[in-house]
Protein backbone atom coordinates (compact mmCIF):
# COMPACT_ATOMS: atom_id res chain seq x y z
CA UNK A 1 0.00 0.00 0.00
CA UNK A 2 0.88 3.78 -0.64
CA UNK A 3 1.08 6.24 2.11
CA UNK A 4 -2.00 7.44 1.16
CA UNK A 5 -3.64 4.05 1.29
CA UNK A 6 -2.17 3.63 4.82
CA UNK A 7 -3.20 6.96 5.75
CA UNK A 8 -7.12 5.81 4.65
CA UNK A 9 -6.52 2.25 6.76
CA UNK A 10 -5.44 3.93 9.64
CA UNK A 11 -8.50 6.70 9.57
CA UNK A 12 -10.85 4.13 8.96
CA UNK A 13 -10.45 1.91 12.33
CA UNK A 14 -11.24 5.54 14.22
CA UNK A 15 -15.02 5.19 12.52
CA UNK A 16 -16.41 2.76 14.83
CA UNK A 17 -15.68 5.82 17.89
CA UNK A 18 -18.14 8.13 15.97
CA UNK A 19 -21.43 7.93 17.96
CA UNK A 20 -24.44 9.38 16.63
CA UNK A 21 -25.71 12.99 18.46
CA UNK A 22 -22.12 13.07 20.26
CA UNK A 23 -20.37 16.19 19.40
CA UNK A 24 -17.18 14.91 17.42
CA UNK A 25 -13.59 16.36 17.83
CA UNK A 26 -10.83 16.42 15.16
CA UNK A 27 -7.52 17.38 14.74
CA UNK A 28 -5.25 18.64 11.35
CA UNK A 29 -3.14 16.80 9.18
CA UNK A 30 -2.98 14.53 6.28
CA UNK A 31 -4.29 11.16 8.19
CA UNK A 32 -6.99 13.29 9.57
CA UNK A 33 -7.75 14.47 6.30
CA UNK A 34 -8.52 11.18 5.01
CA UNK A 35 -10.34 10.30 8.11
CA UNK A 36 -12.90 13.51 7.59
CA UNK A 37 -13.06 12.33 3.82
CA UNK A 38 -14.68 8.48 5.45
CA UNK A 39 -17.22 10.34 7.66
CA UNK A 40 -19.87 10.63 4.61
CA UNK A 41 -19.49 6.78 5.21
CA UNK A 42 -21.16 6.59 8.46
CA UNK A 43 -25.01 5.61 8.31
CA UNK A 44 -26.23 8.81 10.31
CA UNK A 45 -25.36 12.54 10.10
CA UNK A 46 -22.93 13.78 12.46
CA UNK A 47 -24.76 16.30 15.20
CA UNK A 48 -21.79 18.88 14.85
CA UNK A 49 -17.60 19.01 15.29
CA UNK A 50 -14.62 20.84 17.20
CA UNK A 51 -11.65 20.96 14.75
CA UNK A 52 -8.41 21.93 16.08
CA UNK A 53 -7.59 24.11 12.81
CA UNK A 54 -9.33 26.41 10.19
CA UNK A 55 -8.09 23.80 7.41
CA UNK A 56 -10.20 21.05 9.42
CA UNK A 57 -13.23 22.98 9.57
CA UNK A 58 -13.36 23.98 6.72
CA UNK A 59 -13.09 20.29 5.22
CA UNK A 60 -15.96 19.53 7.73
CA UNK A 61 -18.07 22.46 6.48
CA UNK A 62 -17.79 21.44 3.24
CA UNK A 63 -19.58 18.08 3.70
CA UNK A 64 -22.06 20.10 5.81
CA UNK A 65 -21.16 19.05 9.37
CA UNK A 66 -21.98 21.98 11.79
CA UNK A 67 -18.31 23.41 13.57
CA UNK A 68 -19.59 24.83 17.04
CA UNK A 69 -17.48 26.48 19.60
CA UNK A 70 -15.77 24.74 22.36
CA UNK A 71 -17.19 27.09 24.73
CA UNK A 72 -20.74 26.27 23.75
CA UNK A 73 -20.84 22.75 24.58
CA UNK A 74 -20.04 20.17 27.74
CA UNK A 75 -18.12 17.75 25.97
CA UNK A 76 -16.94 16.11 23.24
CA UNK A 77 -17.55 12.30 22.68
CA UNK A 78 -14.42 11.17 20.33
CA UNK A 79 -11.07 13.33 19.21
CA UNK A 80 -9.14 12.12 16.28
CA UNK A 81 -5.86 12.93 15.22
CA UNK A 82 -2.89 12.08 13.94
CA UNK A 83 0.44 12.02 15.39
CA UNK A 84 4.03 13.16 14.05
CA UNK A 85 5.62 10.54 16.85
CA UNK A 86 3.69 7.89 19.01
CA UNK A 87 5.87 6.61 21.80
CA UNK A 88 5.64 4.38 24.68
CA UNK A 89 2.46 4.60 27.01
CA UNK A 90 0.85 5.92 23.88
CA UNK A 91 2.55 9.81 24.64
CA UNK A 92 2.76 12.03 21.66
CA UNK A 93 4.81 14.22 19.89
CA UNK A 94 2.64 16.89 17.61
CA UNK A 95 2.54 20.06 15.75
CA UNK A 96 4.08 19.72 12.87
CA UNK A 97 1.34 21.05 11.10
CA UNK A 98 1.50 23.95 13.90
CA UNK A 99 -1.82 23.39 15.34
CA UNK A 100 -0.71 21.88 19.04
CA UNK A 101 -2.38 24.12 21.32
CA UNK A 102 -5.72 23.69 19.86
CA UNK A 103 -5.44 20.09 19.27
CA UNK A 104 -4.38 19.54 23.06
CA UNK A 105 -7.34 21.55 24.43
CA UNK A 106 -9.63 19.45 22.27
CA UNK A 107 -8.03 16.36 23.60
CA UNK A 108 -8.50 17.56 27.15
CA UNK A 109 -12.24 18.01 26.56
CA UNK A 110 -12.46 14.63 25.11
CA UNK A 111 -13.72 11.71 27.20
CA UNK A 112 -11.52 9.58 24.14
CA UNK A 113 -8.60 10.33 22.04
CA UNK A 114 -8.12 8.39 19.14
CA UNK A 115 -4.73 8.89 17.91
CA UNK A 116 -4.50 7.89 13.89
CA UNK A 117 -0.98 6.62 12.13
CA UNK A 118 0.96 4.23 9.98
CA UNK A 119 3.33 2.64 11.34
CA UNK A 120 6.60 4.56 10.63
CA UNK A 121 5.26 6.86 13.76
CA UNK A 122 5.90 4.68 16.35
CA UNK A 123 9.24 5.05 18.13
CA UNK A 124 11.00 3.58 21.60
CA UNK A 125 11.92 6.84 22.64
CA UNK A 126 10.44 10.47 21.50
CA UNK A 127 12.47 13.22 19.94
CA UNK A 128 13.98 12.22 16.60
CA UNK A 129 11.18 14.06 15.24
CA UNK A 130 11.45 18.16 16.20
CA UNK A 131 9.27 19.26 19.10
CA UNK A 132 7.10 21.87 18.36
CA UNK A 133 6.78 24.52 21.25
CA UNK A 134 4.30 27.38 20.56
CA UNK A 135 5.51 30.61 21.45
CA UNK A 136 4.55 34.32 22.80
CA UNK A 137 6.44 36.44 19.57
CA UNK A 138 8.01 39.02 22.37
CA UNK A 139 9.46 36.03 23.92
CA UNK A 140 11.09 34.30 21.57
CA UNK A 141 14.57 34.92 22.00
CA UNK A 142 14.17 34.51 25.90
CA UNK A 143 12.77 31.29 25.52
CA UNK A 144 15.12 29.27 22.79
CA UNK A 145 17.72 30.41 25.52
CA UNK A 146 15.44 28.37 27.78
CA UNK A 147 14.82 25.47 25.86
CA UNK A 148 18.34 25.12 25.21
CA UNK A 149 18.96 24.30 28.55
CA UNK A 150 16.89 21.17 28.29
CA UNK A 151 19.43 19.42 25.58
CA UNK A 152 18.08 20.01 22.69
CA UNK A 153 18.75 22.80 20.14
CA UNK A 154 15.92 25.12 19.27
CA UNK A 155 15.06 26.53 15.62
CA UNK A 156 12.78 29.21 14.55
CA UNK A 157 10.15 28.35 11.99
CA UNK A 158 10.55 31.25 9.87
CA UNK A 159 7.78 32.17 8.36
CA UNK A 160 4.81 30.49 10.01
CA UNK A 161 1.95 31.94 12.46
CA UNK A 162 -0.25 29.68 14.42
CA UNK A 163 -3.96 30.19 14.21
CA UNK A 164 -3.79 31.98 17.37
CA UNK A 165 -0.78 34.22 15.95
CA UNK A 166 2.15 33.01 17.67
CA UNK A 167 5.15 31.58 16.85
CA UNK A 168 6.61 28.26 16.99
CA UNK A 169 10.31 26.63 17.84
CA UNK A 170 11.32 23.30 16.74
CA UNK A 171 13.46 21.88 19.54
CA UNK A 172 15.85 19.38 18.13
CA UNK A 173 17.99 16.87 19.14
CA UNK A 174 16.54 15.42 21.89
CA UNK A 175 15.56 12.18 23.42
CA UNK A 176 12.73 12.39 25.71
CA UNK A 177 12.62 9.45 28.52
CA UNK A 178 10.43 11.25 31.08
CA UNK A 179 7.41 12.93 28.55
CA UNK A 180 5.63 13.76 31.40
CA UNK A 181 7.66 15.36 33.44
CA UNK A 182 9.09 17.16 30.10
CA UNK A 183 5.57 18.61 28.85
CA UNK A 184 5.30 19.90 32.60
CA UNK A 185 8.51 21.64 32.77
CA UNK A 186 8.41 23.12 28.84
CA UNK A 187 4.97 24.76 29.97
CA UNK A 188 6.37 26.66 33.09
CA UNK A 189 8.68 29.10 30.84
CA UNK A 190 7.49 32.13 30.44
CA UNK A 191 6.40 33.36 27.25
CA UNK A 192 5.22 29.43 26.03
CA UNK A 193 1.75 28.80 24.77
CA UNK A 194 2.04 24.59 24.92
CA UNK A 195 4.56 22.52 23.79
CA UNK A 196 3.95 19.40 21.18
CA UNK A 197 4.28 16.64 23.80
CA UNK A 198 1.15 15.05 24.75
CA UNK A 199 1.62 12.80 27.81
CA UNK A 200 -0.28 14.16 30.59
CA UNK A 201 -3.41 13.59 28.09
CA UNK A 202 -1.54 10.64 25.76
CA UNK A 203 -3.58 9.12 23.70
CA UNK A 204 -6.49 6.34 24.82
CA UNK A 205 -5.95 3.92 21.82
CA UNK A 206 -3.70 4.32 18.59
CA UNK A 207 -4.42 2.71 15.24
CA UNK A 208 -1.23 2.35 13.16
CA UNK A 209 -1.05 1.14 9.58
CA UNK A 210 1.53 -0.58 7.80
CA UNK A 211 1.76 -3.10 4.87
CA UNK A 212 0.87 -6.28 7.52
CA UNK A 213 -2.61 -4.51 8.52
CA UNK A 214 -4.13 -2.24 11.22
CA UNK A 215 -2.18 -2.63 14.42
CA UNK A 216 -4.07 -1.78 17.89
CA UNK A 217 -1.97 -0.04 20.52
CA UNK A 218 -3.00 0.66 24.18
CA UNK A 219 -1.26 2.26 27.43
Amino acid sequence: MDAQQLKLEAARAALPFVKQGAVLGVGSGSTVNAFISLLPTLPFKITAAVAASTASEALLKAQGIAIVDLNSIESIGVYVDGADEIGPSLALIKGGGAALTREKIIAQASEQFVCIADASKVVKVLGKFPLPVEVIPMARMQVMRALATFGGTPVWREGVVTDNGNILLDVRGMMITEAREMESALNQIPGVVTNGLFALRAADVAYVASSEGIRELRP
